[in-house]
């Protein structure tokens, strides 16, 4: 009797375990690398664990924000997958380093040439984004996951601040604030860095320059004095013999 009911209470145990460790375990989340500063841009890495023990996820679906649309978004490519950019008309045009855009990305969609994410393993999906908003503090990427038994886990419940997180959240990228020197996040960096590179080198392009002037000009001084020099040497010498003949 004590035995059935220690096996008993094992196995509620063991069920309330699987439970609690599901979804909220391994999901599909978003993280950039290195910073997501507001207004500048990011490299977004979208990770997919794979939670199945008999199936490959084959497939991922991730919706943009539309109450703040990027303008810019490239997936960078992914072996063994192809990726399809969605884009929508805006309601509200961008405008972006002086143009205007009607238009911007509200689905990548990458899809499984092969066998996938399959059991065990996890997949990272890398996109550059831009530029961030500034008036908000984190942006709601909702994800759908498919397997290859055609089962959808559909990642878009959004986190509510003072609730527990819920079974199948949305991936959610918490922005930085901008630097107070101007700068919004490692991308800008890296053009600052490039534009002090190329100073550089007009700099010292300039200095090559002037240094071979100055060489022209000591060998033309140069020239001109050994000139000079032969002259003088044969002036004499002719003034010699004119004296002795006289």
């Amino acid at each position: 009797m004590k035995a059935s009911r220690l096996t008993t209470v094992g196995a509620v145990a063991g069920i309330a375990v699987l439970a609690l460790s599901g979804p909220a375990l391994a999901h599909v989340s978003v993280q950039p690398e290195g910073e997501a500063a507001k207004g500048g841009y990011a490299v977004l890495n979208f990770k997919v664990p794979n939670e199945r023990d008999n199936a490959s996820t084959t497939k991922l679906e991730v919706t943009f924000p539309t109450e703040h649309p990027l303008a810019s978004v490239m997936p960078q490519p992914v072996d063994g997958w192809d990726v399809k950019v969605t884009k929508s008309k805006l309601d509200k045009p961008l405008e972006m380093h002086g143009k205007k855009i009607d238009e911007a990305v509200t689905k990548v969609t990458w899809t499984a040439d092969d066998d996938g994410i399959e059991p065990g393993f996890f997949q990272k999906f890398p996109v550059s984004v831009g530029t961030l908003p500034e008036d908000a503090d984190d942006l709601v990427f909702k994800a759908l996951q498919t397997y290859s038994n055609k089962e959808v886990v559909r990642w878009i419940e959004v986190p509510q601040e003072g609730q527990d997180e819920p079974d199948f959240p949305a991936p959610v990228l918490t922005l930085a604030e901008a630097s107070g020197d101007g700068h919004h996040g490692a991308s800008d960096d890296k053009a600052a860095d490039d534009a002090d590179s190329a100073e550089k080198a007009s700099a010292e392009t300039s200095a090559a320059s002037d240094s071979d002037g100055s060489d022209t000009t000591a060998r033309v001084l140069g020239v001109v004095g050994i000139v000079v020099g032969a002259i003088g040497v044969a002036y004499g010498v002719l003034a010699g013999r004119r004296r002795t003949t006289a």
